[in-house]
């Protein structure tokens, strides 16, 4: 009677087992009423009675169970291999479960599933814990002599040059900007250098705030600083713009425009057309500056790349002054409409 009982009992495991890995619910079987006592298989100090009804469902008639083998597979196949391997730590009471026709667990009430659950260990607060954040905060700089040329005028020829700095991240930079130019002839000019704290504002803009000096060389030297505001970034289509806003110490508004584009015409071979603008709200005599627009170039370089960090380029450029800026260039002998032809080199630092 007991090896028939047993035989019964693993032919019964073997079918839940086949049924729950190939994924269709077990049907309901025309089985005789057996009653099976299985001291065996549960380390427990009184027997545990299990009966097999005709709708096979398995239920464990007795009001708590002391402990599960940890290593019996009827364990595993009852409650489930997970929380088989956790029983040894439920010191809580059990209350019957039972298991249906798909081969599911259900517990009798809420109480009992929440028995289980708090009977679980909690996380190691070594698991919790985050490793230390990648130190991508590197600073870097440049140096970009973008132009430093030779130029033939329609009138005196000069020398121009300008240039930009920076040093930071990817956030925050220092940036210093200077361009200018001297005549050839009797060495009069005028140049200028900005100091900008500059904060990314978006993927391809800078916010940029700080300080601008202007100077002016000839027989009578003088300058005058400003306080600045600008956005300089890209826009679509590779336009590299810059535009900034002038308050000067004396509380005269100007602003200025620039944008350049560089066409590829070869991997070494660069085509760059640019423009600049300049205008004010008020009118500064001293020092050449009108109301409204003041002047407008436009240039064309060509850059021959032998290397990112030496380029020599030619190009031409046409500049224009408006209004009474061009009145007060015609006063001091200076053209007012001029056309040059440059060469130069472009270096990176």
């Amino acid at each position: 009677m007991k090896q028939r009982q047993i035989k019964f009992c693993f032919s019964l495991m073997g079918h839940l087992v086949l049924g729950s890995f190939l994924g269709y619910p077990l049907q309901a079987q025309e089985l005789p009423l057996e009653t099976i006592f299985l001291t065996d298989v549960f380390s427990s100090t009184t027997e545990e009675k299990i009966t097999i009804s005709e709708n096979t469902e398995i239920e464990i008639t007795n009001s708590e169970l002391t402990e599960l083998a940890p290593n019996s597979e009827l364990t595993d196949l009852f409650l489930g291999a997970d929380i088989a391997k956790e029983s040894s730590q439920i010191t809580n009471s059990v209350k019957p479960v039972a298991l249906g026709q798909t081969g599911g667990l259900s517990t009798s009430s809420e109480q009992e599933t929440q028995t289980l659950s708090q009977s679980t260990e909690p996380i190691p607060d070594s698991i919790l814990d985050w490793n230390e954040p990648i130190e991508d905060e590197q600073i870097f700089w440049l140096i970009l002599v973008d132009k430093l040329e030779y130029r033939a005028n329609d009138g005196q020829d000069t020398f121009n040059w300008e240039a930009i700095s920076w040093v930071g991240g990817d956030y925050q930079r220092i940036w210093i900007k200077t361009e200018g130019e001297v005549g050839l002839e009797d060495g009069d000019g005028e140049a200028e250098i900005q100091l900008l704290y500059g904060q990314l504002i978006s993927p391809f803009f800078d916010l940029q705030v700080g300080v601008r000096y202007d100077q002016l060389y000839g027989e009578d030297t003088r300058g005058r600083a400003f306080g600045v505001i600008g956005l300089q970034g890209l826009l679509p289509y590779l336009f590299e713009v810059d535009a900034s806003l002038f308050v000067s110490q004396a509380g005269d508004i100007s602003a200025r425009f620039s944008a350049e584009q560089q066409l590829l015409v070869s991997q070494r071979l660069f085509l760059e057309p640019s423009l600049e603008t300049n205008l004010a709200i008020q009118e500064v005599e001293e020092f050449g500056v009108g109301s409204g627009i003041n002047d407008l170039e436009l240039s064309l370089r060509l850059r021959y790349e032998f290397n990112r960090r030496f380029a020599p380029y030619v190009g031409v450029s046409w500049t224009r002054l408006f209004g009474e800026t061009a009145d007060f260039a015609s006063e001091e002998g200076e053209s007012v409409d001029d056309f040059a032809v440059f060469g130069g080199v472009r270096l990176l630092f």
